[in-house]
């Protein structure tokens, strides 16, 4: 380990983060000044993010403080907030989601009632202005007078963003709107006043290039008044969007309940609010509510649905001692249980913070595009000014060269840019919470496309890592019955793992276990005791031996070959004679086998690691469909990051699955690491998806899904440059007429968003 520079210790210590809610955010260009700004700030490395209007802030505590950071955004003209806590929970009421939903109208409400003034008094200027039938004497001064409130009123925000950001020496999306419509309404009021416009009866040519003749007779109240119609509606759908995009996490930091009913001494119940439930507390949960907290069954038995943290619709029986997670439902009996986690330690908590951190974060292309946009209005006004002087140069004429510089200004549009990997972000990161997938951040998606072997520890991900009783080899004339009551009754007094397969497995097989007199345990080699007046051996074959019991030739074939498939031969005797073979192991998933094929399907190569010998390896591989020569066995856990990087040195690129303490090592070295939620959470924070259901086939998914995402940024970016490369050219060979320019600016954004959301109907396999 390299030693640590002076100071360094107490430049980490001093380290803090904050999240700031940011409000007057307009476009991609906003937010790379208000970065650009907290970065300039000594010891701040900040994110700032459009789609989710939040800057992510690390700075020193010791130099900086929040209201600094706070501050400094302000001075750019912005404001920023420390957010409120999200809510971890409600009580099912719906309450929850709807005091959201009317907080989120309550934002939307100003923009819709500009957007419903803008349209409303547009129409019939645009209709004027296209339909020559519709142009009466004065028709002109009936235009004036309903686009005024349009260009005013309806662009308001605008033209305020506008002059907030000139007194900052910025320009942004809102300065080319501002500043293209101003110039529209002010040249059309120019010419009604003072030139051929407004005498009576003339009509108003309505060509799209530049063969305009020149006089003062032409007005653009219809591209003033349509333009910030178009890009009204444009930010209004852009908005309801995005939060669509979001709605995934809101709803997951709504699952939880709001109120528990705690047993305190004597077993009285209290209901409090879930925020006063601490580690060790013991509630209950009736059928029909969700389970408080992650915690422990201590009493009851019930089946409960995930569904909503794991996308498992099939519910989970659940008994004493068997973990349970929080916000999940109760669909069964009734239930007591302890809180082993709270608050931001649950499960639901870490899955939060993971989705949102992952929303927060920037892919590289998505850096480009924020460096492109920094500087992209400043050039768009250079070339609106290019592009004027270049028209009046050539002698087009004021009049086609101020529509070519009008259209340029206008059809320009960063958002599109800005949107383009957040929102998909959003929505990918989302769905994947809906169906249990936890993406880390962008970066992953980028390692989902390029890895072609993935290497699956077996214990807890091929096999369930529970010793499980698969069959049962009877001496001839012996029932299966028999044998599974006799010796599921001895197992089930001794805590061996291997006994409690067994005797587990006889209990789903025959019920209710009889109790055993005399039991014992002989160290080493298994039990004895008496069942049902018999006297019973469970154990080695060694066992046996020592009461001079052989086993008959069929049990012995059946030993030799349980343990040629690298499973653990258990011999049952009673009464002086061998009665039984048992087979015990590890079982493999039922899933696991399908879940090799779409793995195989998605172009990886799948391979086996394992510190079992090499016969169970063999065996297991087998079973679930993997190549003998892609099986590593007899790897001891701290030679599993040597396996990755031995891959790695091959030119593979490497993904890795694994649930435990072990795995953390391998998972953090190999290009992609999946950690199943089922296991440790040292796993889960080495890993780069994190798979809260213990179903291998979800790793398949999680691959399709970041995939998916990873597509859908890269062609929400190709529309938006390519929007920008060919709208501009065409605006300044005055090919567009400025209304025109509007639309389909404020459709470029709304694409992107549009684009983005299709991945809300992204579909498991499993």
């Amino acid at each position: 380990m390299a030693p640590t520079a002076p100071g360094a210790a107490e430049a980490a210590a001093s380290a803090a983060e904050v999240e700031l809610a940011i409000g007057g955010m307009t476009c991609a260009s906003c937010a790379a000044r208000i970065e650009k700004k907290l970065n300039r700030m000594d010891g701040v490395e900040a994110t700032v993010n459009y789609a989710t209007e939040k800057a992510k802030v690390t700075y020193r505590g010791d130099d900086v403080s929040v209201r600094d950071l706070i501050a400094t955004v302000e001075a750019t003209g912005y404001t920023a907030q420390e957010p409120a806590p999200a809510p971890t929970g409600h009580d099912g009421d719906g309450d929850g989601g709807r005091a959201g939903e009317r907080a989120a109208d309550d934002e939307l409400r100003p923009l819709r009632q500009r957007l419903t003034t803008a349209v409303l008094l547009s129409v019939p200027v645009i209709a004027m202005a296209m339909v020559p039938a519709l142009q009466f004497e004065y028709w002109q001064w009936l235009s004036l007078t309903l686009a005024a409130p349009v260009v005013t009123y309806a662009a308001w925000p605008f033209h305020k963003a506008a002059f907030t950001n000139a007194r900052h020496g910025a320009a942004t999306m809102d300065t080319l709107i501002s500043v293209g419509t101003s110039a529209a309404f002010l040249w059309s009021l120019w010419a009604l006043f003072f030139g051929t416009a407004g005498t009576p009866g003339m009509t108003h040519p309505f060509e799209l290039t530049i063969a305009r003749s020149d006089g003062a007779g032409n007005i653009y109240l219809e591209a003033a008044a349509g333009v910030t119609a178009f890009i009204l509606a444009g930010r209004y759908f852009e908005a309801r969007s995005k939060r669509k995009a979001g709605a995934a996490l809101k709803a997951l930091l709504q699952l939880g309940a709001k109120d528990v009913t705690v047993l305190r001494d004597g077993g009285r119940e209290e209901t409090v609010p879930v925020s006063e439930l601490k580690a060790g507390d013991r509630f209950l949960v009736r059928p029909g509510e969700k389970i408080a907290t992650d915690g422990r069954v201590v009493e009851g038995s019930s089946a409960v649905d995930a569904s909503m943290l794991t996308g498992e619709s099939v519910p989970v029986e659940v008994g004493a001692g068997d973990a349970v997670t929080g916000a999940t439902l109760n669909v069964g009996g009734r239930l007591v249980v302890e809180a082993t986690r709270v608050g931001a330690d649950t499960q639901l908590a870490r899955m939060a913070r993971l989705v949102e951190d992952a929303q927060n974060g920037k892919a590289a292309a998505q850096r480009l595009a924020d460096r492109i946009s920094a500087v992209f209005v400043p050039v768009v006004i250079g070339l609106a000014l290019a592009t004027l002087g270049f028209w009046l140069g050539n002698g087009a004429g004021l009049t086609a060269a101020f529509t070519a510089a009008v259209a340029v200004l206008i059809i320009a549009c960063p958002c599109a840019l800005g949107l383009a990997t957040p929102t998909a972000l959003m929505v990918g990161t989302g769905r994947g919470a809906q169906l249990g997938i936890l993406i880390k951040g962008p970066e992953v998606l980028e390692s989902t496309r390029e890895v072609d072997t993935i290497v699956l520890d077996k214990t807890g991900t091929v096999t369930t890592g529970r010793m499980t009783l698969l069959a049962t080899h009877t001496a001839p004339g012996t029932p299966a019955s028999d044998v599974l009551r006799l010796a599921g009754a001895l197992e089930h007094s001794s805590e061996h793992p291997i006994a409690r397969a067994v005797a587990a497995g006889a209990a789903a097989e025959v019920g209710e276990l009889p109790v055993p007199e005399d039991f014992a345990n002989v160290a080493g080699l298994g039990a004895q005791g008496i069942v049902e007046g018999h006297a019973v051996l469970v154990g080695r074959v060694q066992l046996l031996g020592e009461w001079e019991i052989r086993l008959p030739v069929e049990l012995e074939r059946a030993k030799a070959e349980a343990e040629a498939a690298g499973r653990t031969a258990v011999a049952v005797a009673w009464d002086g004679e061998a009665r039984a073979v048992l087979e015990v192991a590890d079982a493999v998933k039922d899933t696991s086998a399908e879940a090799i094929e779409r793995l195989r399907a998605l172009g990886l190569t799948p391979m086996l690691l394992t510190g079992d010998n090499k016969a169970v390896a063999a065996s297991v591989a087998a079973e679930v469909g993997i190549a003998p020569g892609d099986v590593i066995a007899e790897v001891m856990p701290q030679d599993k990051v040597d396996v990755v990087k031995r891959l790695q040195a091959e030119g593979r690129s490497v993904a890795m699955v694994g649930d435990g303490v072990n795995d953390a090592a391998a998972l953090a070295q190999a290009d992609l690491g999946l950690a199943m939620g089922t296991g440790t959470d040292a796993a889960i924070e080495a890993g780069d998806l994190t798979l809260v259901r213990g179903d291998l086939r979800v790793a398949a998914d999680a691959i399709r899904l970041s995939r998916r995402t990873l597509g859908t940024i890269r062609s929400n970016l190709f529309w938006a440059f390519a929007y920008n490369v060919g709208a501009l050219p065409l605006a300044a060979a005055g090919l567009l007429n400025p209304m025109i320019a509007g639309a389909a600016m404020a459709f470029s954004s709304v694409f992107v968003v549009g684009n983005s959301l299709r991945l809300r109907g992204f579909k498991p396999l499993s």
